[in-house]
This record gives structure tokens, sequence and C-alpha cells, in this order.
């Protein structure tokens, strides 16, 4: 276009903007940018909300930010893209501060806008926030849909809340897999392992197909609650193809920490030996909190070598190795860790933690 004299319109930026964004290509970004700047276009708010989401996807937020600083009109979807933005790259206290703003500045949030703002309060746990878009919601009249009414369920289970989840998921006309995945990852989440697995057998029952997230939701809720044979079962389902996907890391890690809180430890490292993956720092981690519950020190130590050899230069695995071989009174072997510590030139750090000591993680996403 440019190498035949045809001058780019404030119509053609967003256009070409948006082919970057989808492919996050930075660098031609930037390039478009210079362009937009050198042909006088960067005033048109249409072309400068293409910069926004340019940005925004590319997760560069310092760049994002500066073009809505630099805007001298501002819409709902400059406010949105901003909000998403910081919530895709877990600035999460920004991106709430940034949905106060906005309603300060007096534009009206939309249901994008929403969805967004209340993912950002799930992540972040703000849900006085969450609360009050809720009855914003209400106020304004707006109908629940599938939506917006799974990003409030979400809020609500991450929230500590799962109660009002649960009243709002009943109220629902149309769900999906995901509103039904966020009812099963909050009762996980507060621990409600009997609760978990009665809403999972009615999803079954409504003809809604379980998926990964589901499974890792329902066997992190029977570990808390101690339900082995329920877990085992599920699982046990899983391999045999009854929900058309085979077990992930993400679903053994939820089986070792389920064996391991039981004390079933020998069951926790036969599934460790058996799987099809290398076991993560946090499967070792679930296995060694059991092995110390059942005071089993020889296992114990197994375990806290396995994290040293994933991570040798972690000085809290060192402390835990050391502090265990006090336990078993083998104080030659605590001398011999504190020597190699020093070895390493690695220090001891109180604030250090040495290990993730269940799958909890993975129902926060």
């Amino acid at each position: 276009m440019l190498r035949n004299s045809v001058l780019p319109n404030n119509y053609t930026f967003p256009f070409v903007l948006k082919s970057s964004s989808d492919f996050m290509e930075f660098k031609q970004g930037q390039a478009i940018h210079t362009h937009v700047v050198k042909f006088g276009h960067f005033n048109d708010i249409y072309v400068q909300n293409s910069l926004l989401n340019l940005y925004a996807s590319c997760h560069d937020m310092d760049r994002c930010r500066k073009v809505f600083d630099e805007m001298t009109q501002r819409d709902v979807v400059s406010w949105t893209v901003l909000i998403m933005g910081y919530r895709s790259v877990k600035m999460y206290d920004d991106a709430l501060i940034s949905f106060e703003q906005m309603q300060y500045a007096g534009v009206e949030p939309n249901r994008v806008t929403m969805v967004n703002a209340l993912a950002a309060c799930a992540s972040f746990g703000a849900a006085e926030m969450g609360v009050l878009i809720h009855d914003s919601i209400r106020r304004k009249g707006l109908e629940v849909d599938v939506v917006l009414g799974t990003a409030l369920i979400d809020m609500y289970g991450k929230c500590g809340r799962i109660e009002q989840g649960l009243n709002l998921f009943q109220g629902m006309k149309e769900k999906n897999v995901f509103t039904w995945n966020a009812v099963i990852k909050g009762l996980a989440l507060a621990k409600s392992g009997h609760e978990a697995v009665l809403w999972f057998n009615k999803m079954k029952q409504e003809g809604f197909k379980p998926d990964e997230v589901t499974l890792v939701s329902v066997l992190c809720a029977c570990g808390h609650s101690g339900l082995v044979d329920v877990g085992q079962e599920i699982f046990s389902s899983m391999i045999h193809g009854k929900y058309g996907f085979s077990p992930g890391k993400n679903h053994y890690a939820c089986m070792i920490d389920l064996f391991a809180r039981a004390g079933y430890i020998e069951n926790a490292f036969k599934l460790i030996n058996e799987m099809p993956f290398e076991p993560t720092k946090t499967m070792w981690g679930s296995l060694l909190a059991g092995c110390r519950d059942q005071r089993s020190f020889e296992f114990s130590e197994f375990v806290a070598k396995k994290l040293l050899e994933l991570e040798p230069d972690n000085s809290a695995y060192y402390i835990m190795l050391s502090n265990l071989y006090a336990e078993m009174g083998r104080w030659s072997d605590v001398e011999r860790v504190r020597e190699s510590m020093k070895g390493r030139g690695l220090k001891k750090d109180l604030g250090s933690s040495y290990v993730e000591p269940e799958p909890q993680e993975l129902l926060a996403q």
C-alpha cells in the first residue's frame, strides 16, 4: 500500500493493528504505531483503542498505560482493554483500581468489563469489590447470562463465599461446563468434598460432560475430605477412558496429594513410579508432607533428596533435610548438610518455603 503511494487512514490502522495483536507481533505493532503518529492519526479513538489492544495483547502494560494516559478521550472499550490487560499479566490490583477510576470518570462498564473485573476480584480475593459489582448488576436490571453468571460464581467460590455462588447457580436459566466447573472448584476450595462430589454427579446426570478442569477440581476436593475410595474410582474411570481423555499431570498430582493426606504413602509412591510423567516439585512436596505426618523418616529422607535434585541451590531444602536428620538424631548427617550448604555458598533464608504441600494452585487458575 505504502509502496504504491496510497496513504493509510484512520480506518486502515485498526485492521492492521488487530492483526499484530492477534499474532502478538510486538515489533511489527511498534512500527505501525510509528506510522500512526507520522500520518497524524494518533488522536483517533478507534486507532488509540487498537494500540491499547496491541500492547495489552503483547503483555506490555507500561506502553499500554502510556498510550491510555495520552488519550484525550476514552470510551468503554479503552477502559475495558486496560482492565483486561492488567488482568492478563496478573496485576489484579491495577485492574481493580482502573475499574474504579472508570466509574469515577462517568464511563458505564459493559458486560465484558464486568466479567474481567470479576475475574480480577476472584484472583485477588477482593470479595467486597465483587459483591459491589454484583449489586450494580442487580440495580441496573442486567440479565445474568451464562458468561456473567459463571464469572460471578467463580468470584464467590474463589473468595470463600460458595453459598452465594450456589444460590446464583440455582437461579440461572442457562449453564455450561464452565459454570459447573466454577461451582465444583468453589466447593473444592471450601474443602467441601462430599458436596463437590454430589454436584459432580449432578453435572453428569444433567447431561454435561466433565472436562479436565472438572476432574482436577473434584479430585482435589476428594483429597481435602479424605474420600480415597471415591477419588480412586473417579481416577480409574479416567484411565479407562470414561471421560474421553487420559489423566494429565494435574490429575496425577491430585491423586498423589489424596494418598499422601490419607496416609497411603505406599500407594502414592506406586503411582509416582507408574505414571507416564516425571514427578514435579508439587508432587514430591505433597508426598513429603504425608511422610512427615506419618513420621516415616526414611521415606521423608528419600523425598527430600528428590527435591534437592530438582532444585540443588534452594537453601530451604537443605534446611529441611538438616531438620529431618536432627529429628532422627543423625547429627553427623546434619553437619554434612550444613557443610554442603557452605560449599555452595547458600545461607539460611528464614522467609523461604521449601515446598508447596498441595496442588492448591491448580484450583486458583
